[in-house]
């Protein structure tokens, strides 16, 4: 079922000449009635009765907006042309909105790829792109984008981590434009029978669930923590080789290998600590 453009008359001449048409059919059944004839005065009944249904083949489109015109269950066309149209009365006409729509979901409680409970939600801009798909194909469009939306981001969230564990692994936290992409790509293929176009989609709320949030805030610190501590001792290592590297090459002072254990036992404490150093001053001799 795709979509067909339906051909329809501009309202308002077709509203004027009913309007004029139906004058002269008053005027005309008057003069018959005044003149006694049968015949004439059922003439002019039966346009009356005409003109009047006629009067249904008019409808008005908004802006953004189709109408769906079907006869007797058979798909027509559809209507874009915004303002007063008229077209057959026997048509039906459905009006589906064009415009572009979102919605947040729910947050919904899901397990992550690693098995942890996360709540998760998305907002989800769309539209109707087929007119005809939207009514014919689906029974709702509306319900069916909601449920679908949900059910698209539970199995997303099922297929990434929370958070990075590996170097180029893809996470809900660390790679949203990735997410949003595929959450975008997933929906995309889902409501195509639908006649719904995604223009986007984007993870609105996205934490663990409340039964595991504290352990995880505390895992969080911890590798925080470490990660830091890393950086930190690989910068202290770096500055203790450059030291005893200038001390060589300038000639100030020739350590054995004891004292250059001592030395860089020393250098670490001060540059690792997390207090400041009071420091002992040898002012007897070299040792």
């Amino acid at each position: 079922m795709k979509e067909l453009q339906a051909r329809s008359l501009p309202g308002i001449p077709v509203l004027l000449a009913l309007l004029v048409a139906g004058l002269a059919d008053a005027a005309f059944f008057i003069h018959a009635v005044a003149g006694a004839s049968p015949v004439q005065s059922v003439a002019a009944g039966l346009i009356g009765v005409v003109l009047f249904i006629c009067l249904f083949g008019l409808y008005m489109l908004e802006p953004n907006q189709a109408a769906v015109l079907s006869l007797f269950g058979r798909y027509i066309g559809s209507d874009r042309e915004a303002g007063l149209r008229w077209n057959i009365p026997f048509y039906s006409k459905k009006k589906v909105s064009l415009r572009v729509r979102n919605f947040e979901s729910g947050k919904l409680k899901v397990n992550e790829l690693d098995g942890s409970p996360i709540e998760i939600a998305a907002v989800i801009v769309w539209q109707v792109a087929d007119s005809a798909e939207a009514v014919f194909n689906v029974d709702d469009y509306e319900s069916f984008v909601h449920i679908q939306a949900e059910s698209a981001l539970r199995a997303m969230a099922t297929s990434y981590p929370y958070d990075q564990h590996e170097d180029g692994q893809l996470a809900l936290r660390s790679h949203a434009a990735e997410i949003s992409q595929h959450l975008a790509e997933e929906l995309a293929e889902r409501l195509a029978d639908a006649g719904v176009k995604v223009l986007d989609a984007r993870i609105s709320h996205l934490a663990y669930a409340p039964e595991i949030a504290q352990a995880m805030l505390q895992r969080q610190q911890a590798n925080a923590i470490i990660a830091a501590r890393t950086r930190i001792v690989a910068g202290a290592v770096g500055m203790v080789q450059m030291a005893l590297a200038e001390l060589k090459s300038n000639g100030v002072v020739d350590l054995d290998e004891e004292r250059k254990a001592q030395m860089v036992s020393n250098l670490l404490v001060v540059l690792c600590g997390e207090r400041g150093t009071q420091p002992v001053v040898n002012a007897g001799s070299l040792y």
